[in-house]
């Protein structure tokens, strides 16, 4: 039996209507079948048939995928996109023959690098130097790295402190009355501290001992969309260990993609472990809009626009809370961009491995941006954070780049 096979059940739920095409962002800049949910579900089943072969364009059309997963939001038919990708890909990596660059990419990606903190805190430091002693500014005027490298290098935003917290465990704030552990991840804590730390503070405001556990790691999420499940199943089940046995009331996450991915710990776990570590995920909005919220009471005086991030929306299908917490700060005003809950062209490595594609999703979304007068374009997820910045600069905009959390943070503050 082929583990990584999608289930033909999974793969017969689609009926073909087309309702996921006007939402599906590929297809509405190629105007290609073979690049939409229903065609790209055609085309595993096909594979998975054996009835055609891992040939260069059947890679091309599977990974051209965001797994944004907007389908999913719209299907009538209730079909597990996201799913049937995850297995597509993992099936057609486990048959394709790769080239050495690509074996060497992933091995990189998901084997030797996102599993190991250590290693990511390395990285990530040596690229703080690189921003502090002026080498990327001068990297950037001359021009000297070749294509491919200069376009993955607007990608890094400026990058803050680390989130190092010292204790393992931080009381509540006033009376005690929620126990929730905090998931740092990998990339997030180094690239995105003050998120981590905005997070702490509102939480234990909110009257939250607030647990994060140094034996957690990675959640995943990376490998899983690109077709690695043997590495990610083992960070599931270190992050399982880590976190259950606390007496936790909920394991809060502000990173869309991972909370994605950990609440369906058990597709990739058959064990009661990852079932009950998944029922206690919740994304930090969805959480906070949960509660009865500690009323902010300093004013924010800002005009913000929300882009709905995928694997918060449609993949959670959380979308209410973060609105209902911007409604919460005084002085927030919101202005909606047309299609905020269309991708941004983040999507995980997709910034890195499908550049083009990823810009053109991401210039019409500023488009949108630009068009709503806004000086803060909010999100939930670390990945459309650093693309929207670069988008930001792409465009030429006045805009800050802030995670919702922040902007809470800031009403608390004194």
């Amino acid at each position: 039996m082929d583990l990584t096979a999608p289930s033909p059940a999974d793969l017969a739920q689609c009926v073909h209507c087309g309702l996921c095409l006007p939402n599906c962002p590929t297809y509405l800049q190629t105007g290609y079948e073979a690049e939409s949910p229903r065609g790209r579900i055609h085309l595993i089943g096909a594979f998975n048939d054996g009835r055609i072969t891992a040939t260069p364009a059947y890679r091309e059309h599977l990974e051209l995928c965001l797994v944004c997963r907007n389908c999913e939001s719209v299907c009538p038919s209730g079909v597990h996109f996201g799913r049937i990708m995850e297995a597509g890909r993992a099936q057609l990596y486990e048959r394709a023959q790769l080239s050495w660059r690509d074996r060497v990419f992933r091995r990189l990606a998901f084997e030797e690098l996102l599993p190991h903190p250590g290693r990511l805190r390395a990285m990530v430091g040596a690229l703080q130097i690189y921003e502090l002693l002026g080498l990327q500014r001068l990297v950037r005027f001359t021009g000297l790295l070749p294509r491919p490298l200069a376009e993955a290098e607007t990608l890094l935003p400026p990058i803050p402190a680390p989130f190092l917290p010292r204790w393992e465990v931080y009381p509540a704030i006033g009376r005690l009355r929620y126990r929730v552990g905090l998931f740092a991840g990998c990339v997030m804590p180094l690239v995105y501290g003050p998120v981590h730390w905005a997070t702490l503070r509102v939480l234990r405001i909110n009257g939250c001992e607030v647990h994060v556990p140094k034996a957690q790691v990675c959640c995943g999420a990376l490998n899983v969309h690109g077709g690695e499940r043997r590495v990610a199943a083992e960070l599931a089940r270190q992050n399982t260990r880590a976190f259950l046995g606390r007496g936790l009331d909920a394991i809060i996450v502000n990173s869309a993609g991972c909370g994605a991915t950990m609440k369906e710990y058990a597709e990739l776990l058959s064990e009661p472990e990852a079932r009950e570590f998944s029922a206690l995920v919740r994304d930090v909005t969805e959480f906070l809009a949960s509660i009865d919220l500690v009323p902010p009471q300093r004013a924010v005086p800002r005009t913000v626009t929300l882009q709905e991030s995928c694997h918060l929306v449609h993949a959670q299908r959380v979308k209410a809370a973060p609105r209902e917490l911007l409604a919460a700060i005084p002085g927030v005003q919101l202005r909606d961009m047309p299609h905020a809950d269309l991708c941004c062209g983040s999507a995980g490595l997709y910034m890195l491995t499908q550049p083009e594609m990823s810009t053109r999703i991401l210039d019409e979304k500023m488009a949108g941006v630009r068009a709503t007068g806004a000086e803060t374009i909010v999100t939930a997820n670390p990945g459309c954070l650093m693309q929207l910045h670069r988008g930001v600069q792409r465009a030429g905009l006045n805009a800050q780049v802030r995670h919702v959390i922040e902007l809470l943070d800031e009403a608390y503050a004194a």
